[in-house]
């Protein structure tokens, strides 16, 4: 673990694998792909990727909290959070060198 990927990774990875783009229209496809993500969840609709997962966008509502440090009662805001839920394909396909057994 420890290591990522980043954007510009991937934007050489669509570059190197498919051919046919120049970097500029790989790196406009992929900041495409992102903007249209961002502005679906921001419409409150889910993304579907079909053997990959699902992003979906809920809203939390205020709940009490306490501050760690002090142990003093504080609201927590009302905020939306992104949750992904990886589909059963990616599961098994990220699993499938695991070690089984009980």
């Amino acid at each position: 673990m420890g290591s990522r990927i980043t954007k510009a990774d991937i934007v050489q990875t669509l570059y190197a694998e498919l051919g046919g783009f120049s970097k500029k229209e790989a790196a406009d496809l992929v900041d495409l792909v992102f903007e249209t993500m961002k502005e679906t969840l921001g419409r409150g609709e889910k993304i579907k990727i079909s053997g990959f997962g699902n992003f979906i966008l809920r809203d939390k509502r205020p709940r009490q909290g306490r501050n760690p440090q002090t142990g003093t009662p504080i609201v927590i805001t009302e905020r939306r959070v992104l949750s992904f839920k990886a589909s059963q394909l990616l599961k098994q396909t990220l699993n499938s060198g695991a070690e089984g057994g009980t």
